[in-house]
């Protein structure tokens, strides 16, 4: 190494620091200044490149020779320091210690899926079961099958979201714009079931997303949720199922959601698949400065003959009832949100409070 001063005078240097150190940051800090990949040493590789040719092979053996000794005075180094030179451990972990929360702000589900959950748990108390189906969905379920024909002016497309030219394809498809069609399948499932026939009564509410080409205002958006109900029975030489059960069935809700001073109203309407048909109002107070006023919440009514036929179940034996409401419009009244926008604004304020 005496053929190469700089070399000397390294080595020289980098012992004389590394005996100077005395603790685990200062010899850290030394074997990143002179082993480190950057480091003095390794450095000293790149220089090969500008030796004469005829000493290239001793300077390299000699930085080889300089690295060596430079690790190996660093591990006899370690070796003296013991302890000081050995990282502190860690703080053992009590897996039993509750975690730690940053913020006393707890997450929650949102609204609508409570609410949805709400509904659901309140119809099954009355022994309803839950039914789901697809949110794209065809003509035919959508419309034909309950009793909604060609050219009725529900269908045009202005007022629906086509996947298909209605004009174009005799069955297009679209986003459902109502949970009836989760009815429609219920029944065909059940006459498939039974070889052809209906066999067992029908006793289902569907919860789910709808699509409606709506005006986006207070009480109105282009999806929204809807929950419908369906009861279908055999028919008795008393009648069977009837508006009697229809009203009671809702009469129960009303009081169990909203509390048992809650006012519901059928007002006779028209609708194609139920026969007689009726609006149903509730009596709500959505705002404490405002008074109390009804609310319109769905429509209900006894199965139109055609749609049960139209699923595949006999009509003179079977009959019953059904109804649909706006699950926006009961989280606004049971929980006084005055405009529909808010749920789905994703306004902390506003999630925070209901």
């Amino acid at each position: 190494m005496s053929q190469f001063p700089e070399l000397a005078n390294l080595k020289s240097q980098a012992l004389a620091e590394l005996s100077a150190a005395a603790d685990l940051a200062t010899i850290e800090a030394w074997k990143s200044s002179y082993l480190g990949g950057k480091g003095k040493v390794k450095a000293l590789m790149g220089q090969i490149k500008n030796v004469p040719g005829d000493q290239r092979a001793a300077f390299g053996a000699a930085v080889n020779g300089l690295n060596q000794e430079v690790e190996a005075a660093f591990a006899e180094r370690v070796a003296a320091l013991g302890d000081k030179a050995r990282p502190a451990p860690a703080p053992a972990v009590d897996v039993t210690e509750p975690g730690y929360i940053e913020s006393n702000s707890i997450g929650r589900r949102h609204i609508i899926n409570r609410v949805r959950d709400e509904l659901t748990q309140v119809f099954a108390r009355m022994g309803f079961a839950v039914a789901e189906g697809p949110e794209l969905e065809d003509d035919a379920h959508n419309f034909v099958k309950l009793n909604i024909p060609p050219g009725h002016p529900a269908r045009d497309a202005i007022d629906n979201f086509y996947i298909d030219d209605p004009l174009k394809v005799a069955s297009p498809r679209m986003l459902r714009s109502q949970t009836s069609t989760v009815q429609v399948r219920v029944m065909e499932a059940a006459v498939a079931a039974g070889g052809g026939k209906l066999k067992n009564p029908i006793k289902i509410v569907a919860p789910g997303r709808v699509y409606r080409p709506d005006t986006v205002d207070a009480t109105h958006s282009f999806m929204f949720h809807q929950i419908e109900g369906l009861y279908i029975d055999r028919l008795t030489p008393g009648g069977g199922v009837s508006v009697a059960e229809l009203k009671t069935t809702l009469f129960q809700f009303a009081k169990s959601y909203f509390g048992p001073e809650a006012e519901i109203r059928l007002r006779p309407t028209f609708f194609p698949f139920t026969e007689p048909s009726a609006e149903l109002d509730l009596k709500i107070r959505l705002r404490p400065e405002q008074p109390v006023r009804w609310m319109e919440l769905g429509g209900c009514g006894m199965v139109h003959p055609n749609v049960l036929a139209s699923c595949g179940v006999d009509a003179e034996q079977w009959g019953g009832f059904a109804f649909g409401f706006g699950i926006e419009r009961l989280a606004m009244g049971k929980y006084g949100i005055p405009d529909i926008r808010m749920l789905y604004q994703n306004d902390l304020r506003f999630l925070q409070q209901v």
